[in-house]
């Protein structure tokens, strides 16, 4: 069995998405060139379980491509429950917030356009649970203003960290980066965490 069928094995084996967020899907595919950029089925339940079993109320989202990852997570918050993610390519803000509008989930949805290290500052409050999966090359910098914001006991979910297993020989500036962050989390005394080879990797990260 090699990788692939491993992958389809395990999002066989995943409870699937809504409907809503399998049209996200087909819309997503069917407008854009490429949809690599989309968290997908483990990744997405995973941040779904993760949002009900640590009762999280506020997340802020890193990268919110069409909404799929929102969506997942807003769909298993209650209703007083807030979702901020963050955007900068206005080619995915459209599908975004067609989907955001038409879910009965999309009002706990705050999409917030712009290069997220400049408008996470003016975005209020700490966070329960932050997901990181924008741009690579600032990882390092998400991280150091995210960490502040992360409420003690919250949780920090990074995706991409193992980049196609390039950070084992770094050459590229993102794998580079990406390594850069991975060796700065294992020596932050102020967190525990654990790196899953979940998909291209995801890192969990709880604030102490």
């Amino acid at each position: 069995m090699n990788f692939s069928e491993i992958e389809q094995y395990i999002r066989v084996h995943t409870t699937p998405e809504s409907s809503h967020i399998q049209e996200l899907m087909e819309a997503s595919d069917d407008e854009l060139e490429f949809v690599d950029m989309m968290s997908g089925r483990v990744v997405g339940r995973l941040l779904a379980l993760l949002i009900k079993l640590s009762g999280a109320r506020r997340v802020l989202e890193i990268g919110t491509f069409t909404g799929y990852s929102a969506l997942s997570m807003a769909e298993a918050m209650p209703m007083e429950g807030i979702v901020y993610t963050c955007e900068y390519n206005e080619r995915y803000e459209d599908i975004a917030r067609r989907f955001f509008e038409e879910s009965v989930h999309g009002s706990k949805i705050k999409l917030v356009m712009g290069k997220a290290l400049e408008t996470v500052p003016d975005i209020p409050g700490n966070f329960d649970v932050i997901f990181l999966d924008a741009d690579k090359i600032n990882y390092p910098d998400y991280y150091k203003i995210l960490l502040p914001r992360l409420n003690e006991g919250g949780l920090m979910v990074i995706d991409n960290v193992l980049w196609g297993g390039k950070v084992l020989d770094p050459q590229t500036d993102k794998a580079k980066a990406i390594d850069k962050l991975n060796a700065r989390i294992s020596e932050d005394e102020s967190v525990e965490q654990v790196m899953l080879s979940v998909r291209d990797g995801v890192t969990i990260v709880r604030k102490r």
